[in-house]
């Protein structure tokens, strides 16, 4: 029997550097449909509850927009945000404030960070 060993941690939050963080979490709010959970001017967090990891903005006021799939300023993160239905999700981010880039169900988000809307997996329990 093969021991598995004892993790080093465990992902807390995914960390996205940008210029405003509060935008950058409310959009990632509405988009995933969990709430805003600690905010401070320069540290916003995105989790289903105070007790559950998530995602953190973070105020980077350099921080420069992806120009992906061109690589002069590469990817910062990367997410694939599962949804029943790519059209009408699509058309719900760009309503949030995404713009669509290159590729099929590719956008960006207000801050420029790239993310794909991928058909729920069949594993994956239906959205609503």
């Amino acid at each position: 029997m093969e021991v598995i060993a004892m993790p080093i941690g465990r992902l807390h939050h995914l960390i996205v550097d940008c210029p405003d963080p509060m935008a950058g979490a409310r959009f990632w709010s509405e988009v995933l449909g969990d709430p805003i959970t600690y905010a401070d001017e320069d540290f916003v967090v995105v989790s289903a509850s105070t007790a559950t990891s998530g995602l953190a903005f973070q105020r980077a006021t350099d921080s420069k927009p992806s120009t992906w799939p061109d690589p002069t300023v590469p990817q910062q993160m990367h997410l694939d945000v599962m949804v029943d239905d790519q059209e009408a999700a699509g058309e719900a981010v760009l309503a949030l404030g995404a713009r669509r880039l290159p590729g099929d169900h590719v956008y960006a988000d207000p801050a420029g960070h790239p993310f794909c809307l991928i058909r729920r997996p069949t594993w994956a329990p239906p959205l609503n």
